[in-house]
Parts: structure tokens; C-alpha cells; sequence
């Protein structure tokens, strides 16, 4: 059983994002990260340093690896973002601004 049948949840109906160009479905009330991981996805940043990559670790916006872009805004916590019909996210590379 996956989540959403064990809650009994009905969400409302899906929608679509993109990620790095790759549409994928998303439900209502999700942040990024969650839609992000439905989809497959476990790793959407990489470090400064020696580009390593991240994804979700805390899950309660305290850790700051999940740094996302969403629709041109850099260093957003995927896991407090909620995701919006259209986003357009892309992983984040290093400090997400053009260092």
C-alpha cells in the first residue's frame, strides 16, 4: 500500500511541472520535494565544493539540502515549498546564483 491509500486521501486531481525539462505529475498540497520524490527523483542539488549530490535529509526545512530552483528562484527548501500547477524547478548547482 502506498501512503495515500493507507491515509485514505483523495487529493485533488494531478497536475503538471517540469524538472530539469522532464514533466512530471504532482498533486495538490505537496512541496516540491514530495512530488520530487514521487517521481523518482532523490537528488536535485549538488554541492559548491565537490558537486556532490542531495536531495531530501531532514524534511522539516532545518538542513538546507534540499536547495532547489523554482521558476528562476535559487536556494529554495524543496520540502517547504509547495508545488504550484507549471513550476518549472531545476536542480540547483552549488549556490544557485552564477558564482
Amino acid at each position: 500500500m502506498n501512503p495515500l491509500e493507507l491515509a485514505r486521501a483523495r487529493p485533488g486531481p494531478s497536475f503538471t511541472v517540469t524538472f530539469d525539462g522532464r514533466e512530471i505529475e504532482a498533486l495538490p498540497g505537496q512541496t516540491v520535494a514530495a512530488a520530487l520524490w514521487a517521481a523518482g527523483v532523490t537528488s536535485w542539488r549538488s554541492t559548491r565544493g565537490a558537486g556532490r549530490p542531495r536531495g531530501i535529509f531532514c524534511g522539516i526545512g532545518v538542513c538546507f539540502d534540499c536547495l532547489v530552483t523554482v521558476n528562476g528562484r535559487p536556494n529554495l527548501r524543496a520540502c517547504l515549498v509547495p508545488v504550484r500547477p507549471g513550476d518549472v524547478i531545476r536542480t540547483q548547482e552549488g549556490t544557485g546564483h552564477e558564482d
